[in-house]
This record gives structure tokens, C-alpha cells and sequence, in this order.
């Protein structure tokens, strides 16, 4: 089930990001739901919200030692772990190879998510903020969810 969540998060992710690129100009919001929700294209060149700006070898740093903490940790303990741990990491693996994957190839994450009360973003920043979210709510509440 885990390399199938990747595969699907990843896959939304990039393909996401392909059309949004093609479709839209940089800094040019079209709205979706007028006041509340739009889609524009922005490039963050830094971490989330944009802190550490033009930062890009620590970000691929940090993200390939990530993933590899993640995929290493999903390999060994794959059968010992509840499922919504292994999800929460799944979510936040495949989050963070989405915006890898565009450090690598743009120098950039593009963003496009815009609901005005929070900075753009992106399918993979979901999953990886929905990954860490359950993944504390595991870890606090271990026991339960066992």
C-alpha cells in the first residue's frame, strides 16, 4: 500500500505542476472562487512561506536525507508499524521527492494553491503537512492506534 500512496501523491503532484505551469502566467491569479480561493503560479525559491531564500543545495540536502531516513525506516520496520504511521510517512516522503524533484529541475518549488489567508502552495506541501499531522497524532496516541 505505501508505494502506491507515493506513486499517487507524487503523481497528482508533478502532473499538478506541469499543467499549472503551462497554464498560467507567474504572478497572475485567476480565481476559482472569487475572495476565497485562486490558482497562481508562484516559484518559492525558499523553504516553506519562503524563509531562507535561494537556499536550494541546503533544501536538496535536507530533502534527500529525508527521503532516504524515511524510505530506510518504511523498509525495516514495514510490518511492525500501525498503518496510519506508515501513511503519515508515506504522505511526507512523497511530499518532499515532489518539491525535490522540482529543486532539481527548476531551482524552484512551484507553487499554486491560493487561498489568500496563507502563503501558495502546493499538492506536496499538503502531504507533507497532512503526513506530519497524523504522524504526531501517532506518536502522541501510540497506544490507541496499535
Amino acid at each position: 500500500m505505501f508505494p502506491i500512496i507515493v506513486i499517487i501523491i507524487l503523481s497528482l503532484d508533478q502532473f499538478s505542476k506541469f499543467i499549472v505551469s503551462k497554464s498560467l502566467l507567474l504572478n497572475s491569479p485567476v480565481p476559482v472562487i472569487k475572495g476565497v480561493f485562486y490558482l497562481t503560479l508562484v516559484h518559492n525559491r525558499g523553504a516553506a512561506f519562503g524563509v531562507l531564500k535561494d537556499q536550494v543545495p541546503l533544501f536538496i540536502l535536507a530533502a534527500l536525507i529525508a527521503v532516504i531516513l524515511i524510505y530506510f525506516n518504511l523498509r525495516k520496520n514495514k510490518h511492525r508499524q500501525p498503518f496510519v504511521y506508515n501513511l503519515s510517512l508515506g504522505l511526507i516522503l512523497a511530499g518532499a521527492f515532489g518539491n525535490l524533484i522540482d529543486r532539481l529541475l527548476y531551482g524552484h518549488v512551484v507553487d499554486f494553491l491560493d487561498f489568500r489567508i496563507w502563503p501558495v502552495f502546493n499538492i506536496a506541501d499538503s502531504a507533507i503537512s497532512i503526513g506530519a499531522v497524523i504522524l504526531g497524532w501517532t506518536i502522541c496516541f501510540r497506544k490507541s492506534v496499535k
